[in-house]
């Protein structure tokens, strides 16, 4: 009987304790970042394979990132709260809007030795800048075989002339299987 009495609080505090671990822990930056880094990434990754799919010369992916690519943005980035956003940017730019900014081309360039001295992790890929009363959380974007037929070496006349004329300073071609394109970044603000 003794023993009961004992063990019944026992096992009501391991409980109590085995739900309190359970319970959501608040979620990091780094992990918040990433979310909303998803959330962009995400949206343009899929659209992009669907256009790709239905047009595999890529013009139909040209085509939806000319008209919508900055809007998806732009959309992504109102669901989100006011103190965080979402962009990408390269060194290579084809839209302007995705020019980086000095702290954007050192996580580049970062980016860029790291895969040149063949150190580079995609499991461990995510870098973190603490920036004044923002934390800026990093994600690169490797160039994959899709990818090429409108940002490659030997792009189609089509390709080619679309280019020329939706993006007369495009700087985002001569790119390779596995080179770093650019990055997707989130900003967000200490709260």
């Amino acid at each position: 009987m003794r023993f009961k009495t004992l063990l019944i609080p026992v096992l009501f505090s391991a409980c109590v304790f085995a739900s309190e671990q359970n319970a959501t822990a608040p979620i990091t930056t780094k992990q918040e970042g990433i979310e909303y880094i998803k959330m962009l990434g995400g949206v343009l990754k899929t659209q992009l394979q669907t256009h790709m799919k239905a047009d595999p010369s890529g013009m139909s992916a040209l085509g939806f990132c000319t008209a919508k690519a900055t809007e998806i943005t732009e959309e992504v980035n109102k669901k989100l709260p006011n103190y965080a956003t979402v962009r990408r940017a390269s060194l290579k730019s084809r839209n302007e809007k995705n020019a980086p900014d000095a702290i954007d081309i050192k996580v580049i360039q970062a980016y860029e030795k790291e895969i040149a001295d063949k150190t580079f992790t995609p499991t461990d890929d995510i870098k973190i800048i603490e920036d004044g009363d923002t934390t800026r959380i990093y994600k690169p974007l490797i160039t994959e075989a899709a990818c090429l037929k409108c940002h490659g070496k030997d792009l189609s006349n089509e390709i080619t002339k679309s280019l020329s004329i939706n993006y007369p300073k495009d700087q985002a071609v001569n790119f390779t299987e596995g080179s770093l394109r650019g990055i997707i970044v989130s900003e967000i603000k200490k709260h």
